[in-house]
């Protein structure tokens, strides 16, 4: 499988777009002034504990205070807070590797006995703000790197569940355990099976000098204030996928070219060379054919191969999809391999569609109705073959006997649909406009209205294009109708920006006569 990664710089978004064979499969955005990314770390200041839902917001400069959960405090969160008091100013400093680690955490205990109003508090970035809802936070802080996760006030080894070598089980752990300072732990992933020594040390080290430089910026900083930032999200993207299967990173921006090649030098140097300058004329995503895929894949509609098709809707509470088959069945005598061929071929688009526009939360797929056991649990186990390769936590439940497939699915970031629609101009959203039978009328008590009370001897109409050509139909059009009533000269100019019930009126030097 080819995989390339297309980057597209703008002066207010990152745009990365992932493609498989050709196939848009992951698309990221990242606003360049909003900031607050999932793996930030930030200082903060409780502003209000809520003892019935065992919770607390925090502000950490968000427009909506941010929510951390008594469970997200963590198991050292005490430690934790032992070690933020000891960076404030008059305070002698403590190190992690030096401290007496504070009791654990117990899971069972309340979050007004850990945090007080007006508390500073060191929290990480677990979920972003979506829609009405300000980040969620966390206060068990890790820091990840391409081989590991470096845990501080831990210290256990961890490895990831896919490394099944028990020759090397052993291998990362000794390397591990003969880097680590005390009350550091690590969770050691699938990407280190590939690594070096070397690597998988370099890499510990890295995220350990992160740590402490961290822990320095806490005394020079106001709260609230960003402390760390987490890497760009085309470099996590890399970090994280990275693999022999990349035949190209093209970027349209020479600082982010650098940005990324230089990140390449230092996890994989043999790899600087697949990373590319991208210099021509047409946009990128138009070059590489993204804009297109973006376009098609995020309606409603979604077309299969031989006129089956998706159908997906998106709720406050949960995402359906419905499998619809078309005409196949008219025109097939084997209904149940028609529906299984259907269902298969819905498989693999849904679980594109999932990654694609980063669906989350409960999403419930129709499938066709299957009527044997057989076929149900075949359709089950490739639902969970091809979400395998999702990197965001999930669960596949079996078909019910109504052919509903169940999934959860872990959201960490705003859907991508969600910043590809405008509120309509005319309507403002409420889906209803001034009925047309009356903007005739409208518009002529406007003119009655300049011309009478202010005396104005020349109206430019801007309206759209229909209402124009209404407007100006026939001999003794509307137009010249109310020239001859009101004694005024009235120029109609069509617009296609503007909406179909709505009017300005200017005068001769373009000024708006009535002020929206």
């Amino acid at each position: 499988m080819n995989k390339e990664l297309i980057v597209n710089v703008t002066p207010t978004e990152l745009t990365v777009a992932m493609c498989e064979d050709k196939v848009l499969v992951e698309l990221g955005k990242e606003q360049c002034q909003t900031g607050f990314a999932v793996g930030d770390i930030y200082l903060g200041k409780v502003r209000k504990i809520m003892p019935g839902l065992n919770a607390a917001f925090v502000n950490i400069g968000h427009e909506k205070d941010a929510f951390i959960h008594f469970l997200d405090l963590g198991t050292q969160f005490s430690s934790l807070k032992k070690l933020v008091d000891s960076q404030q100013p008059g305070k002698r400093g403590c190190r992690v590797e030096t401290m007496k680690l504070e009791p654990a955490v117990e899971k069972t205990g309340k979050i007004g006995d850990y945090l007080q109003v007006g508390q500073t508090i060191m929290v990480q970035i677990a979920k972003e703000a979506i829609s009405t809802k300000g980040p969620r936070l966390t206060a068990d802080i890790s820091l990840a790197g391409r081989n590991v996760v470096l845990v501080p006030f831990s210290s256990k080894i961890y490895l990831s569940q896919k490394i099944r070598s028990a020759d090397e089980k052993r291998r990362l752990k000794r390397i591990a355990s003969g880097v680590l300072p005390k009350n550091f732990g690590v969770i050691i992933r699938t990407a280190a099976m590939e690594a070096k020594d070397e690597d998988v040390e370099h890499d510990i080290q890295t995220q350990i000098d992160r740590w402490r430089k961290t822990i320095q910026t806490i005394r020079r900083s106001a709260v609230p204030a960003q402390i760390m930032s987490e890497m760009n999200r085309a470099n996590t993207i890399i970090r994280d996928s990275l693999n022999g299967d990349f035949s190209q990173i093209v970027v349209n921006d020479e600082a982010m070219y650098k940005d990324i090649r230089s990140y390449i030098q230092q996890i994989d140097p043999q790899k600087e060379k697949i990373v590319k300058l991208y210099k021509g004329t047409v946009p990128i995503f138009d070059n590489f054919d993204i804009s297109k895929q973006i376009k098609s894949l995020f309606a409603k509609y979604v077309s299969l191969r031989r006129g089956a098709y998706l159908i997906i809707e998106s709720t406050e509470a949960m995402n359906v999809i419905d499998v619809n088959s078309g005409n196949r069945t008219k025109a097939e005598d084997n209904q149940e391999q028609t529906a299984m061929d259907v269902n298969l071929a819905a498989a693999k688009e849904i679980a594109r569609q999932l990654r694609l526009r980063d669906l989350g939360g409960i999403v419930i797929v129709d499938f066709i109705d299957l009527h044997t056991v057989q076929n149900r649990q075949e359709l089950y186990k490739e639902m969970v073959r091809l979400m395998a390769d999702d990197k965001a936590k999930h669960t596949v439940l079996p078909l019910t006997k109504f052919g509903l497939m169940q999934i959860t699915r872990q959201r960490v970031r705003p859907v991508a649909i969600e910043n590809v629609s405008d509120v309509c101009p005319t309507c403002h959203g409420s889906g209803k406009i001034e009925p047309t039978i009356l903007l005739d009328k409208k518009i002529e008590n406007q003119i009655s209205f300049l011309t009478e009370d202010r005396k104005q001897k020349y109206i430019k109409l801007l309206v759209s294009p229909y209402v124009a050509a209404f407007l100006k139909q026939g001999l003794l059009s509307l137009r010249r109708r109310w020239q001859w009533k009101y004694k005024c000269k009235i120029d109609v100019v069509a617009d296609q920006s503007v909406g179909i019930v709505e009017v300005h009126y200017h005068d001769k030097d373009d000024n708006d006569l009535i002020e929206r």
